[in-house]
């Protein structure tokens, strides 16, 4: 029996008036990244070194000034991963690794241009999280990250020195296949074409001052 048939059964209630479950037409399987767990760790780093690669424009004269510094992606990259299930609570685990975050780098160079490079923050992490038993399809770990840095000072080469603004999202997620309610397909409304009124704005002065607004036919 294939899936669509073997959910198509009376379990699921019908539009019904007055029943909370009104407008619900059918079930539908969904495939979905399931949180299982998750916690945030938000951190100011001083005096953090961070090399410049790929400067825009290239050979910029030398000495830099700092302007600022933010992370590029959501998504940070998490090496040194260890899973350790804990064995006084199986349902959790002690989860350690290195949080790579990508950064761009703006500054100005010794003649004033503007430039920026790529770089990269590492926040090391060590945290208790629950984790699903073993199944066939395996948790992963994900990192959401974010990051700022307001100060910094050139040090040379390609070097900065930074204090850095860092929140760091640790997930435990699988990608599942979930039966949900559905009230069908999302209808989508035509989209409002943009209209730059050049003259609106002094259309609606008042005709004399201190006088109300001028009343123009539409």
């Amino acid at each position: 029996m294939s899936f669509f048939n073997n959910f198509q059964s009376d379990r699921f209630p019908g539009p019904i008036t007055g029943n909370p479950l009104h407008g619900l037409c059918e079930k539908v399987c969904i495939q979905v990244n399931k949180v299982f767990d998750a916690c945030m760790k938000q951190v100011t780093e001083e005096n953090v070194s961070v090399t410049v690669t790929d400067p825009v424009p290239a050979n910029p004269a030398l000495p830099l000034t700092f302007l600022s510094a933010k992370n590029l992606y959501a998504r940070g990259t998490i090496t040194n991963l260890t899973v350790d299930r804990l064995n006084d609570k199986p349902k959790y685990a002690r989860v350690k690794g290195d949080v790579n975050i990508p950064i761009e780098v703006i500054y100005l160079d010794a003649n004033g241009v503007e430039g920026k490079g790529l770089g990269s923050l590492t926040v090391s992490e060590d945290v208790i999280l629950h984790v699903p038993e073993a199944s066939i399809i395996p948790f992963t770990i994900e990192a959401v990250t974010g990051a700022v840095c307001p100060e910094g000072t050139f040090q040379g080469g390609s070097q900065f020195n930074v204090t850095a603004c860092i929140t760091v999202i640790l997930k435990v997620v699988v990608e599942v296949e979930l039966l949900v309610p559905s009230y069908g397909y999302c209808p989508i409304p035509p989209c409002q074409e943009y209209n730059q009124e050049l003259c609106a704005t002094y259309f609606e002065l008042p005709l004399f001052p201190g006088s109300a607004p001028t009343q123009t036919n539409t």
